[in-house]
């Protein structure tokens, strides 16, 4: 399979952040390292470990994902890891486990954040030896599986907090891949809503909506705090209720179609100016300060994908 054949036919961007992010993921895709995938929601994390999935030597097998956030706490280890008939109450047949169910696959683990302390425990051991045992069984099995993760928390802070395992957030930080929020991708916004409008409407089998070029503009200019998902929503809603029609910015949302009444000015220029490059140099050494040294989370706190962030260290030599 070509590597690009399969990410073009899933992921659509061109915008420099993007690209970046694509080549990081193809050459990945070639190995069977550990990847987590970093970022806001609705950003495509799926998406993407998909991608990666059916570029590797794995792509004829299983790819599984799972909802961690979605799992109940009583539930997690035995939907992950299986159990057998009688194991606990309600255990009236034996179940393999997402684990199993991507034997020879990927395992995609989304959310990961969100697992209890226990289950984390659990699943850093299967990590370190590729063993796992099902709840309620005294054998142990080898099982082989690439596993992805994803999450839209800061795992580092969270290990602070307490709420992660140290160990477990080192063994998944091997490669990870920091997808930029659609706010930061720029120029990817007309691409993506002609991609989703041909695609939906044809799901739907109605006429694709044309957008003016005011409407265009509108769109561009909203920040999308859902991302990808946020505009795939907004696009179904538009070939749903108005297929074939031109769509005016009376027909846009209100958040979209006067944003400044949702987000507030957190900044008023001085009335002797600024310095600008003297600003961005200080809110860099703030947020690697708030951050420890961080640079993906300091890029984050900034608006920046990492790649941007460390243009600009070099930019102003920080260190």
């Amino acid at each position: 399979m070509s590597a690009r054949s399969t990410f073009d036919q899933l992921l659509t961007g061109q915008s420099a952040e993007f690209q970046a992010l694509v080549r990081a993921a193809k050459v990945v895709a070639a190995t069977d390292v550990t990847v987590l995938l970093l970022g806001e929601s609705g950003t495509g994390k799926e998406l993407f470990a998909s991608a990666i999935h059916q570029e590797s030597r794995r792509y004829k097998t299983p790819f599984i994902a799972i909802n961690c956030a979605a799992l109940p706490e009583a539930l997690a280890e035995s939907e992950l890891f299986g159990h057998r008939k009688g194991a606990f109450t309600g255990a009236v047949r034996e179940h393999e486990g997402r684990i199993r169910s991507a034997s020879g696959g990927t395992l995609f683990l989304d959310e990961i954040g969100e697992l209890s302390l226990a289950v984390q425990a659990k699943l850093l051991r299967f990590l370190e030896s590729s063993e796992l045992q099902a709840v309620g069984d005294t054998r142990t099995e080898r099982v082989d599986v690439r596993i992805i993760a994803a999450t839209h928390h800061d795992l580092h802070q969270r290990v602070k907090q307490g709420l992660f395992r140290v160990d477990l957030y080192y063994r998944l930080n091997i490669v990870p891949l920091e997808l930029p929020a659609l706010r930061q991708r720029t120029g990817d916004i007309p691409l993506l809503l002609n991609a989703l409008t041909a695609q939906i409407a044809a799901q739907h089998r109605l006429p694709a909506p044309r957008y003016l070029p005011r409407t265009l503009k509108a769109l561009e200019q909203y920040r999308w705090p859902g991302n990808v998902r946020e505009l795939r929503n907004f696009v179904e809603r538009m070939i749903v209720l108005l297929p074939g029609a031109t769509i005016d910015l009376e027909n846009l949302p209100p958040e979209i179609r006067m944003p400044q009444l949702d987000e507030p000015t957190f900044f008023t220029l001085p009335d002797h100016g600024i310095k600008l490059d003297e600003l961005e140099q200080q809110m860099i050494r703030q947020a690697l300060y708030k951050t420890h040294g961080n640079r993906s989370q300091a890029a984050r706190l900034l608006g920046l994908t990492r790649d941007t962030l460390l243009y600009r260290l070099k930019k102003y030599a920080i260190d």
